[in-house]
C-alpha cells in the first residue's frame, strides 16, 4: 500500500481491499465527533447533516449518554436473558411511561425489531383474531424500507434489494403509499396487519397526504387488523414530535423503534405494543442473546432522558421549520421539490440535474456531510441539537452548491 499511513486514501484503500463492497460511501474518513460536528483523519471539520440516518438525534458523543455507557460497562455488559439484570425493568418502565404503551420487547437492530413485529402480528392473527394457520396476510406499501433480512426484502419494491436473494417469504401484499382507499380495498378476512412508515425515509422523504394517518387508524380499527408504525427513522423526535404519528394525534397498535433509541452509541431496538399483542409470545418463542442486555438498557435510558430533558424534540420542530423555509427559498433550476417534517427533509432534484451524488460530493468539499437517496434526492437530517447559527452556516453552503451548473 503506497498511500501515507493514516491518510484518507490509506483508510479508503484498506476498506476497498478487505471489505465487501456493499456500500458506496463518500470518501471521508471520520475520526471524531461532537454534537453536530465530526472531524476526519486529516483534521478537517464537517457539519453532519445525516446523523447516521437519524441514529444520532442526540448528537455525536453526548456526554450524559457516554457517562451512562462507561459506568454500566464497568459493572456488567451482558447477562443474556437466561438471567435478569437491574437495567431491563427500569428501561421497560421508562419507555412505556414515555410512549403510553403497555409492553416492550427489546432487540438490537431496526431490522430485528421489524422481524419481531411481523412475528407478533402473525401469531396475534392466529391466536387472537382467529385467522386460519398459514393464511395470515400483512399489507405493506410501495417504496418501503424496513431492513435487509430475507423476509423484509421479500416485500420491498426496490429491485436491487431483492435481486439474487430469492426465493422470497410469502404472506405480504403491496399497495401504493399514502392511499388509504387502497388499504381498505386490500384487506381480506386473513389480513392481520398493516406495516408502514409515517414518512418514508429511504424511499425519498415521502410525506403522505394530510389525514392519511387518521384514515389508516380508522380502517385498521374497523377491520380488526394491527396498525404497525415503523418509527425507526421518524421516531424519537426526528420530525418535531416524539413520533411522526403524533402530527395527527394517532396511536398505532405496534411501533418499532431503533436508531436514536441509543443516541448512536450501541445497537438498541424495541417493539412497543399492547398487552394482547406482545402477550402472544411464550418463553422460547422469540429472543436474542444481546437483546435487552444491561449495557443497551443503560444507554437507551440515558438517550431517552436527554431527548426529553434537553428539549430536543421542540428544537427539531423549530429548527426544521426554519431550515425547510430556507431551502424552499433557493431558486435553483435543479430543485423539483423540498419536503419533510421537522429535521427530516428531502430535496428532490429534476432528472436533468445529473443526480444527487455530485451535489453531496460538492457539499463534502464545503464541509457539510449528507447523502443521496434514490439517486435524485438529497436527504438532510442533522442532529436535533443543531442551532439556528449552525443552520445558517450550512445553508450558505447548500445554496451555493445547489446553484452550481
Amino acid at each position: 500500500m503506497e498511500h501515507i499511513k493514516n491518510s484518507t486514501a490509506y483508510y479508503v484503500e484498506l476498506e476497498e481491499r478487505y471489505g465487501a463492497h456493499n456500500y458506496h460511501p463518500l470518501d471521508v474518513v471520520i475520526e471524531r465527533g461532537e454534537g453536530v460536528w465530526v472531524t476526519d483523519v486529516e483534521g478537517k471539520r464537517y457539519l453532519d447533516f445525516l446523523s447516521a440516518y437519524s441514529a444520532l438525534n442526540q448528537g455525536h458523543a453526548h456526554p450524559k449518554i457516554a457517562k451512562a455507557m462507561i459506568e454500566q460497562a464497568q459493572k456488567v455488559t451482558l447477562t443474556s436473558r437466561a438471567f435478569r439484570n437491574d437495567q431491563l425493568g427500569p428501561f421497560y418502565q421508562e419507555l412505556c411511561e414515555l410512549t403510553g404503551y403497555e409492553k416492550v420487547l427489546p432487540m438490537n437492530s431496526g431490522a430485528e425489531a421489524v422481524e419481531t413485529a411481523l412475528k407478533a402480528a402473525r401469531k396475534w392473527g392466529y391466536s387472537v383474531k382467529g385467522v386460519p394457520e398459514g393464511q395470515a396476510e400483512i399489507i405493506v406499501c410501495e417504496g418501503n424500507f424496513a431492513g435487509r433480512t430475507i423476509s423484509i426484502i421479500s416485500f420491498s419494491t426496490e429491485e436491487q434489494y431483492r435481486e439474487g436473494f430469492s426465493p422470497y417469504t410469502e404472506g405480504f401484499k403491496i399497495i401504493p403509499y399514502g392511499n388509504a382507499d387502497a388499504l381498505a380495498a386490500a384487506i381480506t378476512p386473513n389480513t392481520v396487519a398493516f406495516l408502514f412508515e409515517p414518512i418514508q425515509g429511504e424511499g425519498g422523504i415521502i410525506v403522505p397526504p394530510d389525514g392519511y394517518l387518521k384514515r389508516v387508524r380508522d380502517i385498521c380499527t374497523q377491520n380488526n387488523i394491527l396498525m404497525i408504525a415503523d418509527e425507526i427513522q421518524t421516531g424519537l423526535g426526528r420530525t418535531g414530535r416524539l413520533f411522526a404519528l403524533d402530527h395527527e394525534e394517532v396511536k398505532a397498535d405496534v411501533v418499532t423503534l431503533g436508531k436514536a433509541l441509543s443516541g448512536g452509541f450501541y445497537p438498541v431496538s424495541a417493539v412497543i405494543s399492547r398487552e394482547d399483542v406482545l402477550g402472544v409470545f411464550r418463553p422460547g418463542d422469540h429472543g436474542s442473546t444481546f437483546g435487552g442486555n444491561p449495557l443497551a438498557c443503560a444507554v437507551a435510558r440515558a438517550a431517552l432522558r436527554v431527548l426529553i430533558e434537553e428539549n430536543m424534540i421542540e428544537n427539531a420542530e423549530k429548527m426544521g421549520a426554519y431550515l425547510k423555509a430556507k431551502l424552499q427559498s433557493i431558486r435553483s433550476p435543479h430543485i423539483k421539490e423540498v419536503r419533510g417534517k421537522g429535521l427530516l427533509i428531502g430535496v428532490e432534484l429534476h432528472p436533468t440535474s445529473g443526480g444527487a451524488r455530485r451535489f453531496c460530493e460538492a457539499l463534502q468539499q464545503e464541509g457539510l456531510l449528507c447523502k443521496e437517496t434514490h439517486h435524485h434526492i438529497i436527504r438532510f437530517a442533522p442532529p436535533l441539537v443543531i442551532t439556528q447559527e449552525q443552520i445558517d452556516w450550512a445553508f450558505e453552503r447548500i445554496e451555493r452548491v445547489l446553484m452550481m451548473p
